[in-house]
């Protein structure tokens, strides 16, 4: 006797003839490696893409740590160039550049930043002071233009 579930109405004393199956032929084939993907450029995949782990890619530098898009300023980090930034979409006051002198940053005319270089011993109360002028300035000029305080996009 098979040991095959019965279905509902059906008497356990109904017995059904077994069937017998042959095995699948098999053959031997060698493994050919997969077909070169676009993301490989024409070579072949790396080891850890073939068994699936993820492959460290870099993160973009400088990257961005806060966005007004009202007031028309960004703060960055970059950590390749050990410095804070501060970008303005327009020159922005004496007013405010006077705020931004006296925290230490220097206009740098090819980058059309304003940085300040990150000390390794100094580098968390350096990008909390970031933070904090950055605040600062989105104020200072959201009053300027006359608009009202709202919130920022941080990425």
């Amino acid at each position: 006797m098979s040991s095959r579930k019965r279905a509902p109405g059906k008497d356990s004393t109904d017995a059904t003839p077994d069937t017998t199956t042959t095995a699948p032929e098999t053959t031997t084939a060698v493994a050919e490696p997969p077909p070169a993907s676009p993301e490989t450029n024409g070579h072949a995949p790396s080891f850890a893409e073939r068994v699936g782990r993820k492959v460290w890619t870099p993160a973009p530098d400088p990257f961005g740590i806060a966005t007004d898009n009202l007031a028309g300023v960004r703060l960055f980090e970059s950590r390749r160039d050990h410095q804070m930034a501060i970008k303005f979409d327009d020159k922005p006051s004496e007013a405010v550049i006077e705020v931004i002198k006296e925290a230490g940053y220097r206009w740098n005319p090819s980058d059309r930043i304003w940085a300040h270089p990150v000390w390794q011993d100094s580098a968390m109360s350096t990008r909390i002071d970031a933070e904090r002028l950055y605040q600062q300035v989105c104020q200072m000029i959201r009053a300027e233009k006359g608009i009202e305080a709202g919130p920022e996009i941080s990425h």
